[in-house]
């Protein structure tokens, strides 16, 4: 199916459904120069002295916080990034009452950034951050602007409120977002590999009427899709102007 078909067909099922949820992966935000994971630029296919998937796990954290920090600082926290096509898109339909839910692996934040209110961040935020000791929350300018172990005022150290490996999703987060697509007509997946549990199984939840895939590479759920579309998300979705 050529691009203009696909375009026609989302299109199409975007007018008719009453209740759209989006779930979307690091490719959603790679159009904001963010880049993600297993790209052949991705983080896990750069030359640290850890794999990143080692640095960014709790032992790892609790054991070499300073290491932690360093990567950290360097590429998962990206301040001066923007919310692309793919972002205002969603925002708009989430406005005049077409989408119900952003369901997003993301911790960027820039799905709010654009104007989105109901996200559920299976992952967490780079923009909440906590004291170990206290609980005082920080903002991420307090990360960047620190140097090695970012400490609170009691002297305990400031986790980011995102999940790390080894780490569990949050109970509430991750049911609202099966509720979410569990009640949906259309389920949008884009930019994820599905390939991470226990979200890559949340599309086992859908009942609804379409589900499209929009990703660049294949994935093992590409057969359960009704339409799949291989082009950047950002443009697919800016495309797909619909009028009320």
């Amino acid at each position: 199916m050529a691009f203009e078909e696909e375009k026609a067909t989302l299109r199409r099922w975007v007018t008719q459904a009453k209740r759209i949820v989006f779930f979307g992966g690091a490719g959603v935000s790679t159009e904001s120069g963010i880049p993600d994971f297993r790209s052949v630029n991705g983080l896990y296919r750069q030359q640290y002295a850890y794999p990143p998937e080692e640095i960014l796990s709790h032992s790892f954290f609790m054991a070499n916080p300073q290491e932690f920090f360093r990567f950290y600082r360097a590429k998962m926290l990206c301040p001066d990034a923007q919310p692309n096509a793919a972002h205002r898109r969603l925002a708009e339909w989430e406005k005049c009452g077409k989408l119900s839910a952003v369901v997003t692996q993301n911790i960027d934040g820039l799905h709010q950034k654009a104007g989105s209110r109901h996200v559920c961040e299976l992952h967490g935020s780079v923009l909440r951050n906590h004291c170990l000791r206290c609980g005082k929350f920080y903002s991420v300018e307090t990360i960047l602007r620190s140097e090695g172990v970012p400490r609170c005022d009691c002297g305990g150290i400031i986790k980011p409120d995102v999940v790390l490996y080894e780490e569990s999703l949050d109970e509430a987060v991750m049911e609202d977002a099966l509720t979410a697509i569990r009640t949906s007509d259309l389920l949008i997946i884009g930019g994820t590999s599905l390939t991470v549990y226990p979200a890559a199984g949340f599309i086992h939840y859908f009942q609804g009427d379409h589900l499209v895939l929009i990703n660049r590479d294949p994935t093992p759920q590409d057969r359960h899709a009704d339409l799949l579309i291989r082009d950047p998300i950002g443009r697919t979705l800016e495309e797909i102007d619909i009028e009320m």
